[in-house]
């Protein structure tokens, strides 16, 4: 049975609309700022290649659905190459997501939960989505961890109004909703299955299996050109949406299982997890105690199960796979709050919450962002001629309007080893055969921000003349401009050598320049911030 509500009341409409406003203004301030994670460097570059044209799998590796990386795309077709506009859509997606969460638990709370309670509960759960650092911090970025969050609460809500309201176009909504949602994140995937058995479950009409058909069409629809990929190109497609996913994703990691064991841990260390989870669990006990409350918010504990579950088992796991689970954890946390009934305490774990992630920021302020990352284009651009072969990381092609060489425009796909028929087939290069194309001179310019790929690689070897600037590593050959920036752990590398050093190193900052080049004609001038002989 479905939870029996009033219309909201307006008193505490003008609080409620203050605190969306703003947490909307940091969450879109902040991705066109801070914003920056260094796998969405792979995600831009498969959104540019398809702007110009290429199909994803066919033309080259990208493990991921294809409906974000499409959608990316469009935003570059219409509003040039840069990561604004994607930011700007993760954000708003984001938005999206927190407002149909607090819409949800507005028009949801039972009636005997009103007057009092309503907006403060519509506030906390705005709060608890969209201040939540995890979903912040990669939420806003060019992943699809913001449309696949925005399209798994929307399926959510047109699931519980379908039942509510016996409407089969609704039912299609919501399946179509779930598939676009596995369609930009297969992290997403519980989300379809475990709204259709709930409607299944609730419908009790002679037509439920009719609408369960329905579901089940539209929530492939978004998957029709994926399918039809796959006639084109079996091995291809199979390889990136179910292959790699299965077996290679831990490849050359033989840690990963420990990894996951600290991630699925990593709550414990959290004040936000640890303070609205506290408040979920109060929030399930009076879900099942107390009938008032309806199915759909048993719905929100089966969802957070699932996905939950999901994610954990997915190997190896990160952090950020569980955001899909915080608007159905939030939503089970105002049931919790609700329990206690004082308004007090809301904006307290309202005030926690965002002091928690103010924390989590200002502690991640000196992170690299894509502004770094400009500067580490600039100058690579500068000492790579027009033409030339370059390697550098994801990133940087993209801020470079560089198409990758083939092969190349996945990283992660080079700790796999495969036939080099099947390695020519897909679209990779693996570490063994990347080793030899370096070696063998194919790049003009080498960039890199990892330590152990500059030792695995031997570019120290390759690349002769190296200056270290802190964490800095720079090597270039001198003679024909080859060069190799690297930025250690940091990947902060506004700073290039050419010509053994000649040419300036410019610092940044946040890198504090050691006062002797490692080449011993070139020492450091710090009053004049350059390279003297």
């Amino acid at each position: 049975m479905l939870s029996t509500t009033p219309s909201p009341a307006r008193n505490g409409l003008g609080p409620l609309s203050a605190v969306l406003a703003l947490v909307a203004g940091a969450l879109i301030v902040y991705s066109q700022t801070r914003a920056f994670v260094w796998d969405e460097g792979f995600h831009l570059v498969a959104a540019a290649l398809i702007a110009q044209g290429k199909t994803p799998y066919v033309d080259f590796c990208f493990p991921q659905t294809p409906l974000n990386a499409y959608a990316n795309a469009g935003l570059i077709r219409l509003f040039g190459q840069s990561w604004y506009a994607p930011h700007l859509l993760a954000a708003l997606f984001v938005v999206g997501a927190m407002l149909l969460t607090a819409r949800f638990v507005l028009t949801h709370l039972p009636a005997g939960e009103r007057p009092r309670w309503d907006w403060p509960a519509v506030i906390c759960a705005a709060v608890f989505v969209g201040l939540n650092t995890t979903i912040l911090q990669f939420g806003t970025a060019a992943q699809a961890y913001g449309s696949g969050l925005f399209f798994s609460v929307a399926a959510f809500c047109s699931s519980v109004a379908a039942v509510r309201r016996g409407s089969t176009l609704l039912t299609l909504a919501a399946g179509l909703l779930s598939g676009v949602a596995a369609g930009c994140s297969l992290l997403t995937a519980p989300v379809a299955a475990i709204l259709l058995a709930w409607m299944l479950w609730n419908e009790r009409g002679a037509n439920r299996w009719l609408k369960g058909a329905a579901f089940l069409v539209a929530a492939a629809m978004p998957f029709i050109p994926p399918i039809w990929l796959f006639f084109k190109a079996p091995q291809q497609v199979f390889f990136n949406i179910f292959e790699y996913q299965a077996l290679y994703r831990r490849a050359n990691w033989p840690g990963a299982t420990l990894h996951d064991l600290g991630v699925i841990t990593a709550w414990l260390n959290s004040t936000q997890a640890l303070l609205i989870g506290g408040l979920a669990f109060l929030g399930v006990r009076r879900v099942y105690r107390n009938s008032e409350w309806g199915s759909e918010f048993r719905l929100a504990v089966w969802l957070s199960l699932g996905l939950a579950l999901f994610n954990a088992l997915t190997h190896p796991t990160f952090e950020r796979y569980f955001v899909f689970v915080v608007p159905f954890v939030s939503i089970l946390a105002v049931v919790g709050l609700s329990a206690i009934r004082s308004r007090r305490l809301a904006v307290v774990a309202a005030v926690l919450v965002a002091l928690s992630c103010a924390q989590a920021l200002f502690e991640d302020r000196d992170a690299d962002t894509w502004k770094d990352y400009e500067n580490v284009a600039k100058k690579v651009a500068e000492v790579t001629p027009p033409g030339e072969t370059l390697y550098a990381e994801e990133p940087v092609y993209f801020l470079l309007h560089r198409t990758p060489p083939t092969g190349l425009e996945f990283s992660y796909a080079r700790n796999i080893q495969l036939p080099a028929e099947r390695e020519k087939l897909l679209h990779v290069v693996s570490q063994g055969e990347f080793k030899k194309q370096i070696e063998a001179g194919r790049f003009h310019t080498v960039q890199s921000c990892k330590d152990d790929l500059i030792d695995y690689y031997g570019l120290s070897t390759l690349f002769p003349h190296q200056a270290d600037v802190d964490e800095q590593h720079l090597l270039g050959k001198g003679e024909n401009g080859q060069v190799i920036a690297d930025a250690g752990d940091a990947i902060l590398c506004p700073i290039y050598a050419e010509a053994g050093c000649s040419r300036g190193f410019e610092r940044c900052a946040l890198i504090r320049p050691i006062p002797r080049c490692s080449i011993p004609q070139y020492q450091w001038r710090l009053e004049s911030g350059s390279w003297q002989e």
